[in-house]
């Protein structure tokens, strides 16, 4: 079955939906239907009702057992709801069995996340990334678009024609997810080409990581002066967006990524390796929570962040967490959040408080990777003057003299013999008062 595009022109009414969820008992069941309600909302259908079952695991054959689904076909019926939201995956049999049972759309966790993605990608690659992830969940699913002519029950006429077109459908999808995958791995190379440029450079890259919503992107603007989406949505970032800020003469870059959620569909971490390619090849992952949120919120979006996080290969990068939105929140909880996370950093991404520490801090991270150095480039070898610019290493203080150039600098430790003819103190001095 073809995932559901709902209609988003302005002022259309939402689409009305009933919210269906399976549950151990140990889950807190209004944390869950608050983000499968947003979700819903994301993707333009408005939750009417809501059914849930506490019990172990899902029916495998009907998701929710047999008395429940006497219960959730009556309940449907009465809320004129227009479809079914599952707060699951579903196997393609527990589909194609509610939708007979409810005879209407029924659309799982998965489904609807990647509906949301539809709407939100932008850029070329975002949407082979999107077109990738759904024809690879279809795949499995695609009998049912075939049981009309299954139901005709056999004769002339019905003999083969569905089996051969699924067939034909099934080896053209796959055609098309192999095709998708060439184009996404070209341009996975071209970003690993900019990547090594980068790294030529030492340039230091910052990914922000956090769960969707925190205001990632905000952080993203006011750190570089950006001008990124920041409308209040659920995955409203899905490209990885690169700016850059400088500190002290010393330039950083800092990558915007998709937001994570609990249970973040494997299609997704598969499909969207672009943006988790940003965040695994990063040096520093600046993890962002939402420090106005409820405790028991803020403890499962981090949990869940560092799960996608591990999932990915990104577990052990070195992280930093950034408290956002404290503009939203009194000095008492301040003192608490700095208690429960101690060495966090608080910040408004939108007021600007904190900002300056966090350049700070991210600068500290890196101070290592550079060493001061004096040098002296004769003016007939201004080849090597441009090649130090071009490195992009702070240039602290650059002064004309008789025999050439006195630079002091900052350099990546590794290119320092590339420099060694031009070193003349390894003592680093502060530059003179007005030298530029």
């Amino acid at each position: 079955m073809a995932p559901h595009q709902p209609n988003h022109a302005p002022g259309a009414e939402p689409e009305r939906g009933l919210v269906v969820a399976v549950l151990s008992p140990s889950t807190d069941v209004e944390a869950e239907l608050a983000e499968i309600r947003e979700l819903a909302r994301a993707a333009g259908v408005e939750p009417v009702q809501e059914l849930t079952q506490q019990r172990a695991r899902p029916d495998q054959r009907t998701y929710v057992g047999k008395g429940k689904l006497e219960e959730l076909r009556r309940a449907y019926a009465e809320s004129a709801a227009e479809s079914v939201i599952v707060d699951d995956e579903l196997s393609p049999s527990q589909q194609r069995t509610l939708e007979n049972a409810l005879t209407t759309r029924v659309v799982d966790r998965t489904q609807l996340i990647l509906d949301i993605f539809a709407q939100h990608a932008v850029s070329a690659e975002g949407k082979l990334q999107v077109e990738l992830a759904q024809l690879e969940y279809n795949l499995p699913r695609m009998r049912g678009m075939w049981q009309h002519l299954e139901r005709l029950g056999g004769g002339l006429g019905t003999r083969g024609p569905g089996e051969s077109q699924l067939e034909t459908d099934r080896r053209l999808a796959r055609r098309r997810v192999t095709l998708l995958r060439r184009r996404l791995s070209d341009l996975s190379k071209r970003r690993e080409t900019g990547r090594k440029a980068r790294r030529r450079n030492e340039t230091p890259t910052v990914a922000l990581a956090g769960y969707t919503n925190v205001g990632k992107s905000t952080l993203l603007n006011a750190l570089t002066n950006a001008h990124v989406s920041v409308n209040d949505r659920l995955f409203e970032t899905l490209d990885p967006t690169t700016r850059w800020f400088e500190h002290e003469g010393r330039r950083y870059l800092v990558t915007d990524t998709v937001g994570f959620i609990r249970r973040l569909p494997h299609q997704l971490v598969e499909g969207f390796a672009a943006t988790l390619e940003e965040t695994l090849t990063a040096d520093l992952v600046l993890h962002v929570v939402d420090a106005s949120a409820p405790d028991d919120q803020i403890e499962a979006m981090v949990a869940a962040v560092d799960s996608v996080l591990a999932e990915i290969g990104a577990g052990e990068l070195p992280k930093e967490l950034v408290l956002n939105k404290v503009d939203a929140v009194d000095p008492l909880r301040r003192r608490r959040l700095d208690n429960r996370f101690p060495g966090s950093l608080q910040v408004s991404a939108l007021g600007g408080e904190g900002l300056d520490e966090l350049r700070e801090r991210i600068a500290e991270r890196f101070a290592e990777r550079f060493e001061p150095v004096r040098l002296l480039v004769p003016y007939e070898e201004g080849g090597k003057l441009a090649e130090l610019y071009r490195l992009g290493a702070p240039i602290d203080e650059r002064v004309d003299s008789p025999e050439g150039v006195l630079v002091r600098a900052r350099l990546p430790r590794k290119e320092i013999r590339r420099f060694a003819a031009y070193l003349i103190s390894e003592a680093y001095e502060a530059p003179a008062a007005g030298a530029r």
